[in-house]
């Protein structure tokens, strides 16, 4: 896929953004959305308890895998696209997957690796071989650890258990905050985000809007897997307004974050996971596949070979470059493309350059057939990247025609290509 070049912006620019249209993004949010698809994994006592939420009350000693190979998680998360994966490093359960010094509540107290394991270390290590970037997940809500009920105390433990995670394991490219179970505690997330950024000034922050206001990534607002047809990227948090892609999480089998036994019904058929993408990469968001290693260790081999056959399918349809450019232009005139010979496609990708900002506000595809434009779609936003479907159309020239924008668009990419 093309990539835009990463410009820094200067900080009166930012000081000074009032509305929507002169918001900017960083450059590493920029990078983060060319990364398009990340994997999310959830592994702990869950795993082993056929749960879904624990309760803090499983005792360590149920954690025991036999064959877990953290390399065969990367690479079956590679093989479906993904770019980067997140390591569910505590759930709700408070059950931590590394060594800390905060707790003897982790993977020190149980039978795996003799209780010299880190599973944290394991994931990124073969993210970082696999040429994958590597995130953590930390939940801030933890039914287990007894401080948890006095704020201040807990903010300790957390921010320490913070600092052991983004100093210990490489570079950070997301540090995934979930709101839930929080209802009516108070966090002092300032102490988190600045425990973070000393550390990993680099690291996206995923958060609810509602959860955090300041964050880097917002949370799309859904578990299924899509994002709205009409996607911005700046939101409004009650007058304070932040350039905040939306990341749509959803698990690898339906409803199921963690692996439960006798559960194959549950797994995503290809068609459904080919319709997520179009519905979250295609509508400009990041898509965030959740897997879930069984009690093994193991990802299933029926979820290692859906997630090869979905990434198969998107390189066979969108991997090859069947006719396009990448230029910064203006809406003064349209974007064509054209061929000697007629071109069969039944689908448009297009990419904004945001560097500067997201400025498409309605868009249309029109085919050049018996002489005139004819539409084959239209739209309202475009974004990272807008991928419109229609009937199979033959035409030698085809165009991108921008209706209405709220400044001089930059079209990083156009192209057309055929399922």
């Amino acid at each position: 896929m093309l990539k835009a070049t990463l410009t820094a912006l200067p900080l009166v620019a930012l000081l000074a953004a009032q509305n929507f249209v002169d918001m900017r993004p960083s450059p590493q949010q920029v990078a983060w959305q060319d990364l398009e698809i990340g994997a999310l994994i959830h592994f702990g006592p869950n795993s082993f308890m056929d749960r879904e939420w624990g309760d803090g009350k499983a005792d360590p000693q149920v954690f025991n895998p036999t064959q877990l190979d953290a390399a065969q998680w990367v690479a079956a998360a590679k093989s479906a696209g993904a770019r980067y994966v997140v390591l569910v490093a505590k759930h709700h359960d408070g059950f931590c997957l590394w060594p800390t010094a905060e707790t003897a509540y982790s993977v020190k107290a149980s039978p795996w690796r003799g209780g010299h394991g880190d599973l944290v270390r394991e994931v990124s290590q073969a993210a970082h071989q696999q040429g994958l970037r590597f995130g953590v997940y930390l939940s801030p809500w933890d039914r287990h650890e007894p401080r948890y009920g006095n704020n201040a105390q807990y903010d300790d433990y957390y921010r320490k258990e913070l600092t052991e995670l983004v100093t210990r394991y490489g570079e950070i490219v997301e540090f995934w905050l979930d709101g839930a179970g929080s209802e009516g505690h108070v966090y002092d997330f300032d102490s988190y985000v600045k425990t973070l950024r000393t550390y990993q000034p680099n690291a996206s922050i995923f958060a609810d809007v509602g959860f955090l206001q300041y964050g880097d990534i917002r949370w799309v607002g859904n578990e299924s897997g899509f994002a709205p047809e009409e996607n911005w990227n700046v939101v409004d948090r009650l007058g304070y307004l932040r350039w905040r892609p939306a990341e749509a999480d959803t698990p690898l089998r339906t409803d199921h974050w963690f692996w439960h036994p006798n559960d194959e019904r549950s797994l995503k058929p290809l068609a459904e996971l080919v319709e997520t993408y179009h519905k979250t990469v295609g509508r400009g968001a990041q898509l965030m596949l959740g897997l879930a290693p069984d009690k093994r260790g193991l990802l299933p081999e029926s979820d290692v070979a859906r997630l090869r056959e979905f990434g198969a399918e998107v390189r066979r349809v969108y991997g090859a470059d069947s006719g396009g450019r990448e230029e910064s232009w203006s809406s003064a005139a349209a974007l064509e493309i054209g061929a000697k010979e007629p071109m069969v496609f039944d689908r448009a990708v297009t990419m904004e350059r945001l560097n500067a900002g997201q400025r498409v506000q309605r868009y249309a595809i029109e085919a050049w057939q018996e002489g005139r434009w004819k539409p084959l779609a239209t739209g309202t936003t475009i974004g990272h990247k807008r991928i419109d479907i229609f009937a199979r159309t033959t035409a030698s020239r085809v165009r991108l025609r921008i209706v209405e924008a709220s400044g001089e668009p930059q079209i990083r990419m156009f192209r057309v290509c055929d399922r």
